[in-house]
């Protein structure tokens, strides 16, 4: 198959079940009929059903980090771990 972007030939990848075709050149993902109701299926049984909230209180004023422990965004430094999305379109 080639991709219909570029035209290079479509490379094909087993991640977790789910085949991916892939273009190498241009780094497009194409997915065949049914895998992504997989990749959704997956992805809520791995979230449990849902988003927790944190049980943590708010900050009091004197908590917080200081502003040059996080960068112009407002983030920490520190990056989240990848979930299954991540390792499955990590090529």
């Amino acid at each position: 198959m080639k991709c219909p972007v570029d035209g290079a030939a479509l490379l094909i990848t087993d991640r977790s079940g789910v085949e991916i075709d892939y273009c190498p050149q241009c780094r497009g993902v194409w997915l065949d009929r049914g895998e992504l109701d997989k990749i959704i299926d997956r992805a809520a049984d791995l979230a449990g059903g849902g988003r927790q909230r944190s049980t943590a209180p708010y900050p009091r004023e004197g908590d917080h980090r200081s502003d040059r422990d996080r960068d112009h965004h407002g983030r920490s430094g520190r990056r989240r771990k990848e979930g299954f999305l991540g390792d499955l379109f990590d090529f």
